[in-house]
């Protein structure tokens, strides 16, 4: 460490965090929370195509399906058999009140119902045949070699034609094009034009391979890739509530709110991609008839709190695994069922624990709510047993040392294979340790836990302790157990040149924090700064915890004799936005926040929030809120130093509303359903130089952004962690594991505790 004297420069004055949440903390209004469910007509096979879906106004959804009309009445889809047609060359529909109407069906198969007033448009391949509520029935034939796509009717009354020759309108008996032109004299909707309609503001869209095009007041408004549209492959379209415009695709659908263009793929969203028809009714559910059945997207109102209960309670119900309650993910024994949870242990169970326990203890720091606090009780207790379940038998490590997880002996010998498969491993990892038992039975032999503990671990354990102890330890007997695990752990890495000793006596394969290795073998030099942020925020807690000057001592040596404040400057080997391993930025921000909320050596902290800075930066375009109220609630009004002078730390504006986007965005089911973008319009490629790391060379799979810069939101994406890379586009899965909502309930909670968010009730 820098002598006391050159770090009078460094020194800044920051607020407590969340003293300045008065300035800018939204209300907690309900926003709409997107759901999907999907339907399959009763008496027709899940496969068969739906040819037509139609929300007439005042009336229920019909569609029509495998030659019968359907009506969405009591949550199911009921088989009308009033309207079976009577003839093959008559096409029988309801009217808007659902009498009997019939239309001629000489121009091949019905491909749209449009409502206009007292009018029916029915439209098919070769013509649009106009029929009255009451009176004569006309037909309007296309031009021969011309097929017809979709109708629309102006609020005037004008018939509008989305044709294989463009955009057409009739004249008499005659049609004549849509002249469209862009400021740049190019020629739109004069090709194939699949889609058309009026927005319910009245304005003319179209939809070609092209792209989007809109007539506005000010005149014509065109979308493609570079403005955000998503996809091109359209199918047809419908106007939306207050604005909004849908689009069918052959790969999803779209909704554009007049700023943002929303994609729904994959079967999260849909039961098939290929959505042959769609239409929005008054209270703005799409509803989207497809090659497998119907697909029903709504948005209802939700607050933040609700949707934190939501999630509360699967976990509760699926997701806590054995008596201790570990939280991580949980396989399902049935595709989709969630009630066929069958939780296994995972490789961390212990960070996932913790960072759910960390959330609780933020929720009751902020409302005080009793079963927040009883939660992260027990997260706390089953992180403690982690710790005490490794003495005493028959492979005893160091008194300190924790466990990765446990899992009951009646379950299958995990260690079965084991040696085989860490030989394996070893071909690729020459550091990895080949040794057994990997799973150690426990001394009262009820328990097998897993040893070879990860700094990922240990970060997880040193970011809930603290917040546990501050927030939730009422007593001090709480407290003291709270001690007890802390000054146990941290002992036996001080005790051991800060390496975590294994059952084998030698250290684990990642719970390496000692100078000897860091500083001095050419192996571990990735590993030097976020190791040196990590042991350094480890002794800011247990000198927090327990009052002891020795942490604070054994810090001071780090940083002044092996450079550790200077090594944790550059916490990860990284070439930019997308590049390096997000395991390492989840583990930096928990490691960045606890050591500038503990740390009393302000020299330090005035180091390591420039280092925070300069992190979060590369991590701003990922809109992760754990990771931007990490930042804010040290940063947000830090002055930061440099050579060329002091400057704010500050997050850029939109900070927030990313966070909150990402809140209020993330889907209510955390089934892990596939999703495929790597096809869409909107987005730019990683260069290769972020792309690709020292872990991923030689391999080249889908990754990028939004043309925004952002990457894809969380409604495009699955991932059980924060860890998971958020620049990748496609991801797989087939909705058979149910993933906890600790990643929102973290960053949620943690929001309330700053101020970032407005408290319920408040």
């Amino acid at each position: 460490m820098l002598r006391p004297k050159s770090w009078l420069p460094l020194l800044v004055a920051v607020l407590l965090p969340g003293a300045w949440a008065a300035d800018f903390t939204p209300a907690p209004q309900p926003f709409r929370q997107e759901t999907a469910r999907h339907f399959a007509l009763s008496v027709v096979p899940e496969a068969t195509p739906v040819q037509l879906i139609e929300c007439p106004p005042g009336g229920p959804p019909r569609a029509f399906a495998g030659g019968q009309w359907y009506e969405f009445q009591a949550d199911r889809w009921v088989s009308n058999a009033s309207l079976r047609t009577s003839a093959e060359d008559r096409f029988t529909f309801p009217s808007r009140e659902g009498q009997r109407l019939e239309a001629p069906l000489p121009w091949g198969e019905v491909r749209q119902i449009l409502r206009a007033g007292p009018t029916n448009w029915v439209a098919g391949a070769r013509a649009c045949c106009i029929v009255p509520e009451n009176g004569p029935v006309s037909t309007l034939t296309l031009p021969e070699g011309v097929w017809l796509r979709q109708v629309a009717v102006s609020p005037k009354g004008v018939l509008h034609a989305a044709t294989s020759r463009g955009l057409l309108t009739p004249e008499g008996t005659n049609w004549q094009p849509v002249r469209i032109e862009d400021e740049g004299g190019r020629a739109w909707a004069v090709g194939e034009v699949p889609g058309v309609a009026f927005d319910s503001m009245g304005r003319l869209w179209f939809a070609t391979k092209a792209g989007v095009g809109c007539q506005t007041p000010e005149g014509w408004r065109f979308y493609e890739g570079k403005d955000g549209l998503p996809w091109n492959d359209f199918t047809g379209m419908a106007a939306g509530v207050d604005g909004e415009v849908w689009f069918a695709t052959r790969l999803g659908v779209i909704r554009f709110d007049g700023a943002n263009w929303h994609y729904r793929q994959g079967p999260r969203w849909l039961p098939h991609d290929h959505v042959v028809q769609l239409a929005v009714d008054e209270k703005g559910t799409a509803w989207c008839g497809t090659a497998a059945g119907i697909g029903c997207l709504e948005r209802r109102p939700m607050t933040l709190a609700e949707k934190a209960e939501f999630y509360e309670q699967e976990i509760e119900l699926h997701i806590k695994r054995t008596p201790f309650g570990y939280v991580a993910e949980a396989p399902l024994r049935r595709r989709a069922d969630k009630t066929s949870a069958d939780p296994q242990d995972s490789d961390n169970d212990g960070l996932w624990t913790a960072m759910y326990g960390a959330g609780e203890c933020f929720a009751y720091g902020a409302t005080r709510d009793a079963k927040a606090k009883e939660r992260a009780r027990q997260a706390f207790e089953a992180l403690r047993f982690l710790q005490k379940v490794t003495q005493g038998g028959a492979h005893q490590p160091p008194k300190g040392y924790v466990a990765r997880t446990i899992r009951p002996v009646e379950w299958p010998d995990p260690n079965i294979g084991r040696l085989e498969a860490d030989r394996r491993h070893q071909q690729e990892d020459a550091l990895w340790k080949v040794y057994e038992p990997r799973w150690p039975r426990s001394a009262d032999g009820k328990w097998y836990w897993k040893s070879d503990t990860s700094s990922d671990e240990l970060d997880g354990h040193y970011f809930f302790y603290p917040l546990y102890y501050d927030l939730c330890a009422d007593t001090e007997a709480e407290r003291e157990r709270v001690r007890e695990v802390v000054r146990d752990l941290t002992d036996h890495l001080l005790a051991h040149r800060f390496v975590l000793i294994d059952h084998d006596g030698l250290p684990t394969r990642w719970a390496i924090y000692g100078p000897q290795y860091l500083n001095r073998d050419p192996a571990w030099w990735p590993e030097r700064g976020l190791k040196s942020l990590s042991i350094l925020s480890y002794l800011a807690v247990a000198g927090h915890i327990t009052g002891d000057a020795r942490y604070a001592a054994a810090a001071r040596e780090l940083c002044e004799r092996e450079g550790y404040a200077q090594n944790a400057m550059h916490p990860k080997v990284q070439h930019g936005p997308g590049s390096g391993n997000q395991s390492d930025d989840e583990m930096a921000f928990m490691c960045f926040y606890t050591l500038l909320r503990y740390s009393q050596d302000e020299p330090l902290k005035s180091l390591i929030r420039y280092s925070f800075f300069r992190y979060w930066l590369n991590e701003q375009p990922e809109m992760n809120p754990f990771f931007n109220f990490a930042y804010a609630a040290h940063n947000l009004k830090a002055s930061l130093p440099s050579v060329f002078g002091a400057f704010s730390g500050a997050p850029p504006a939109g900070w927030l509303e990313d966070a909150l986007e990402t809140l209020r965005g993330f889907p209510l089911d955390r089934l892990n359903w596939p999703h495929q973008n790597s096809h869409r319009l909107d987005l730019v490629a990683l260069p290769l130089v972020q792309a690709l790391d020292l872990e991923s060379a030689g391999r080249e799979p889908p990754r990028g952004h939004r043309v925004n810069g952002k990457v894809l939101p969380v409604e495009n994406r699955h991932f059980n962690h924060w860890n998971t890379d958020p620049w990748r586009l496609d991801y797989g899965g087939n909705g058979d594991e149910l993933a906890a909502g600790t990643v929102f309930l973290l960053p949620y909670y943690m929001g309330l505790y700053h101020g970032f968010i407005e408290k319920p009730g408040s």
